[in-house]
C-alpha cells in the first residue's frame, strides 16, 4: 500500500513538474520610439522599423534612413541578409534593394518584365533570385534580378496566403484554413500540417511557432505539440519579433527587448 501511495505521489510530483516548466523572458531593455511598425534586429544588434514609410536601421549613435514616398506604403521588409535588405511595395510591384547603409542598389518593376506577374508575396531567395508568388497564376517562382528572368517552379494552386516566411532555400505559407506548407527552390511542395488560428505568426526554424492571438503571445513547440502563453498583452502588441535568442515586442510606441532561450 506504501508503495503505491509512494508512486502515486511521484508520477503526481513529475506531472506538475513538467506542467510549471515554463519559457522565462528576462527583459534586456525598453525604450520609447516613433514607429507605425518594428521590424526586428539583426545579428549584428541594429534595430529596423518603419514610421510613415520611412524606413530606418539604428544602434546607439548609428542612424540610417531611406525613403521612397513615391511609392507609397511599404508592405514587406526583409531582413535576413542586413547587406542586401528587400523592401517590397506591393502597390507598384515593385522590389527596391539596399546596402548595409540603406543605400538603393537596385529597383526592380515587375511591371516591366517580358512575363505578367503581380508580386503578391516576396523574400530573399538564394543565388541571385527573389521569392515571388506570383497573383495571376498562383504560382511560386524565383526572379533572377541579375538577368530580370523570371521561372514559376509550382502549379497553381488555391486560396489566399494568411502569412508567409522565406528563406534562401524555401518559401513557407500558410493558407486561410490554416494548413502550413513548404516550398522548395526546386519546386517541390510539402505539407507541414496544421496550426493554431492566429492574428500574427513567425515560424521559428523546424521547431517552434511563435504567434499572437487576441493580444496574448503564445509558443508552440512542434516536438512535443505543447503550447504555452509566455506575454500576456497588458498592452496592444502591435509587432514581435524572435532572432537568436532575442525576443522584440513592440506595443504603444515603446519597444521592449527579452532574453529568451527556447527549450
Amino acid at each position: 500500500m506504501k508503495s503505491a501511495i509512494l508512486l502515486l505521489f511521484l508520477i503526481s510530483f513529475n506531472t506538475s513538474f513538467s506542467q510549471e516548466k515554463k519559457v522565462l523572458l528576462n527583459e534586456l531593455s525598453s525604450e520609447k520610439i516613433d514607429a507605425n511598425q518594428v521590424i526586428g534586429v539583426d545579428k549584428f544588434g541594429f534595430l529596423y522599423y518603419t514610421n510613415d514609410n520611412v524606413f530606418t536601421k539604428r544602434k546607439a549613435t548609428k542612424t540610417f534612413e531611406y525613403k521612397n514616398l513615391s511609392l507609397g506604403k511599404i508592405e514587406k521588409i526583409d531582413i535576413q541578409n542586413p547587406l542586401k535588405i528587400i523592401l517590397f511595395y506591393k502597390d507598384f510591384n515593385t522590389i527596391i534593394t539596399l546596402d548595409s547603409q540603406l543605400n538603393e542598389i537596385q529597383k526592380v518593376n515587375f511591371a516591366n518584365n517580358d512575363k505578367q506577374i503581380v508580386a503578391e508575396a516576396t523574400g530573399m531567395a538564394s543565388q541571385n533570385r527573389f521569392w515571388i508568388f506570383n497573383n495571376l497564376t498562383q504560382k511560386i517562382g524565383l526572379y533572377d534580378y541579375l538577368n530580370n528572368e523570371f521561372v514559376e517552379i509550382t502549379q497553381a494552386f488555391q486560396g489566399n496566403l494568411k502569412h508567409y516566411q522565406t528563406t534562401f532555400n524555401d518559401f513557407q505559407w500558410i493558407d486561410e484554413q490554416l494548413n502550413w506548407f513548404e516550398c522548395s527552390v526546386f519546386g517541390k511542395i510539402t505539407k507541414l500540417g496544421k496550426v493554431p488560428d492566429f492574428d500574427k505568426m513567425q515560424i521559428i526554424g523546424q521547431n517552434y511557432l511563435l504567434f499572437l492571438k487576441e493580444n496574448n503571445l503564445f509558443l508552440k513547440d512542434l516536438k512535443t505539440q505543447e503550447t504555452q502563453i509566455i506575454k500576456k498583452g497588458d498592452k496592444t502588441i502591435e509587432s514581435f519579433f524572435y532572432n537568436e535568442e532575442n525576443l522584440v515586442i513592440f506595443t504603444n510606441q515603446q519597444i521592449t527587448i527579452y532574453k529568451i532561450i527556447l527549450p
